[in-house]
């Protein structure tokens, strides 16, 4: 289990696909206008990373090590096409407000990086974990961060739920008049909030990492 709890931090934090190693910045600056936007397209990118990461950890041993990358893009394009597929058919409004972003799963680095670094070494339950462990740490993030956008830029939450719930609404939290921050739901309002959220993270680190140096002096000078 401590296995699994290992994976589990270094994805959630650790080595989170965005805050920790800057991967699949277009989508998280472009589609992370709204909450539910960020949190769909976070979910069907979880759902692909899992499955590609069970589907390669167990044909491992069939691929040819030539040919590898080649099939690994044709099981996540596979994977995508059912995806986008669902989403046209149940959830249509949300998959035209999503559009291309949800065929350019397959080109995430972090989906053919899991896939690649992990899954193709290790078992299919550590591999399965490890690709949804990674989809929820992008999921969290860029949620985050379209909640933030979409709240200083509209004043709302949960803007756009009516596109996956019927006849639900947006909650307005500030006043009707609020005029809204533009540059909040423009891609340089996603920069300047993204940037902010790296360098929390940082300082977080940086704060606990301080704290372990610390205990380890007293550790050190305390008496045998």
């Amino acid at each position: 289990m401590s296995v699994y709890r290992d994976i589990a931090k270094n994805s959630l934090w650790k080595q989170n696909p965005i805050l920790g190693q800057l991967l699949g910045l277009c989508p998280t600056l472009a589609i992370t206008t709204t909450f539910v936007n960020s949190f769909s397209l976070g979910l069907a990118t979880t759902l692909v990373m899992a499955v590609a990461n069970f589907a390669v950890s167990s044909l491992r041993s069939f691929i040819p090590f030539e040919v590898r990358i080649p099939i690994f893009i044709l099981i996540i394009a596979a994977l995508v096409t059912v995806v986008q597929l669902a989403m046209n058919a149940w959830l249509h409004d949300l998959y035209l407000v999503l559009g291309i972003f949800i065929p350019l799963i397959v080109t995430n680095c972090i989906v053919l990086a899991r896939v690649e670094a992990f899954a193709a070494k290790n078992s299919v339950a550590m591999s399965t974990w490890d690709g949804a462990m990674m989809g929820l740490g992008l999921t969290a993030v860029i949620s985050v961060l379209g909640f933030i956008r979409e709240f200083l830029g509209q004043g709302t939450v949960l803007g756009g739920i009516d596109l996956v719930v019927h006849g639900a609404k947006a909650i307005q939290v500030l006043p009707n008049d609020y005029p809204g921050f533009l540059i909040a739901i423009l891609p340089p309002g996603a920069f300047f909030v993204l940037g902010l959220m790296i360098a929390a993270r940082n300082w977080i680190d940086a704060r606990a990492n301080e704290r372990a140096r610390q205990r380890l002096v007293q550790v050190q000078q305390a008496p045998a």
